[in-house]
């Protein structure tokens, strides 16, 4: 199997397990008779979703070679670092913050095993495996902090107006402001540890093999 293939496969996965959560939420919401519309609204408050849709938009751009603009973006070696620093902190908070809250059976637990465990190690490996090394530099792991302050912002911004907090950990309504802004500079620290992480790897796997990953 080529490599393209095994990325298009890890895609698909990444869209299936989109789409499964979607039904799940807005099957949720038909039964109890809300609005359709604001379970999308809902769904995409996440910052799990939206890391799984940038994951899956990049390994789709990879398994092929479309011209255009917004492909070429999306197959860049920031960009993909971008994804894969946000998926794998997805997967690092939910492990150690989320994972204990709830026990979700069936279809509920397979899109969550997808989205918060597989995606993350699958776009990992995607990451060390099919992106040239060498292109990234420190100022790139503190541009892709622009992403996580941003949707805490926007977080914090649509919890003070609606009253709804996406995750435990900011809800501002329980835990206070103080609390919360504590708990994102702790999320936002472990962000950087990953960003680090992956510019350490990156760095040493170019200066090892400067002609296998060019």
């Amino acid at each position: 199997m080529g490599r393209r293939s095994v990325i298009a496969g890890c895609a698909l996965l990444g869209w299936f397990a989109l789409a499964l959560q979607m039904y799940l939420v807005l099957l949720s919401r038909y039964q109890l008779d809300a609005s359709l519309l604001g379970g999308l609204v809902h769904f995409f408050s996440y910052f799990t979703v939206l890391s799984n849709t940038l994951a899956a938009a990049v390994l789709t751009a990879a398994a092929g070679d479309h011209p255009g603009r917004p492909a070429r973006w999306l197959r860049q070696p920031a960009v993909a670092g971008l994804a894969t620093a946000s998926i794998v902190l997805v997967g690092l908070a939910y492990s150690l913050l989320l994972r204990s809250l709830w026990q979700p059976e069936g279809w509920q637990w397979l899109a969550n095993e997808l989205l918060h465990d597989v995606m993350p190690l699958l776009c990992l490996g995607f990451w060390w495996w099919a992106v040239p090394r060498g292109h990234l530099r420190l100022w790139h792991g503190l541009a892709w902090a622009l992403y996580p302050l941003g949707y805490f912002a926007f977080t914090l911004l649509r919890g003070a107006q609606i009253g709804v907090w996406p995750y435990p950990f900011v809800d501002v309504s329980t835990l206070g402001y103080g609390r919360v802004l504590l708990n994102a500079l702790g999320i936002l620290a472990g962000f950087w540890a990953v960003a680090a992480a992956m510019l350490v790897a990156d760095r040493y796997a170019s200066s090892a093999v400067p002609s296998a990953r060019q």
